[in-house]
């Protein structure tokens, strides 16, 4: 699963690794929780826009905003009717400049970060969803998972996917199923890290930092 990232990047360094065009501005922050409102990458009249939603998907057909999943599973995304119609028509990338994993027994664990081998960024595999009544607007995303690789096997059984950049543009145009996979475990790395990041209100660069 995913259920925490990091994304201090500067928004040109983002303009250019996901070939976004237009201007934007974002909360950079080494300690992302769900909720959180975060920048995305879709298509909008076939080239990339950055767009702020928030983490956890709400479907556009939900009665109410309570039904927020902040991963979803890349083995049933074609059949579920929750992620579906998202699919088909509404898919994103997240970017992220690493993400955390716990490993260990309740109340014991220790955090990993995972981040790129040879990059600045990864990019997640996404859905988004915009929910809209008469008095309020919400756009919302979810991260979708595939199993573990090499890497990320001994900590956690699941993890987001990651896409080759090479394969941004088909993911978003076409939603090219295959591209749903572990990410290679050469393009990744791990360290352990301070159980400070457990606290949603800890954000800084010490974070990432190995022990």
């Amino acid at each position: 699963m995913c259920g925490r990232y990091h994304l201090s990047s500067k928004p040109k360094d983002m303009k250019m690794h996901f070939n976004v065009g237009s201007p934007f501005t974002f909360k950079q922050s080494y300690n992302i929780t769900p909720s959180s409102c975060c920048p995305i990458v879709r298509l909008n009249k076939e080239k990339n826009e950055v767009a702020l939603c928030y983490w956890g998907l709400i479907p556009s057909w939900a009665k109410d905003k309570k039904i927020t999943p902040i991963n979803a599973k890349a083995e049933t995304i074609r059949e579920k009717p929750f992620f579906r119609m998202a699919y088909r028509h509404h898919r994103c990338i997240i970017p992220a400049n690493g993400f955390y994993e716990w490993k260990g027994s309740k109340g014991n664990k220790q955090p990993f970060y995972l981040y790129p081998a040879d990059s600045d960024f990864f990019g997640f595999a996404g859905l988004w969803e915009t929910w809209e009544r008469p008095d309020e607007v919400i756009e919302s995303f979810t991260i979708i998972t595939t199993e573990a690789n090499a890497i990320m096997a001994p900590i956690h059984e699941r993890m987001p996917v990651i896409l080759n950049h090479q394969d941004y543009a088909e993911w978003l145009h076409d939603g090219e199923y295959s591209l749903l996979k572990p990410l290679d475990a050469e393009g990744m790395r791990c360290h352990t890290v301070s159980k400070e990041v457990n606290s949603p209100t800890n954000d800084g660069p010490e974070l990432i930092s190995k022990i």
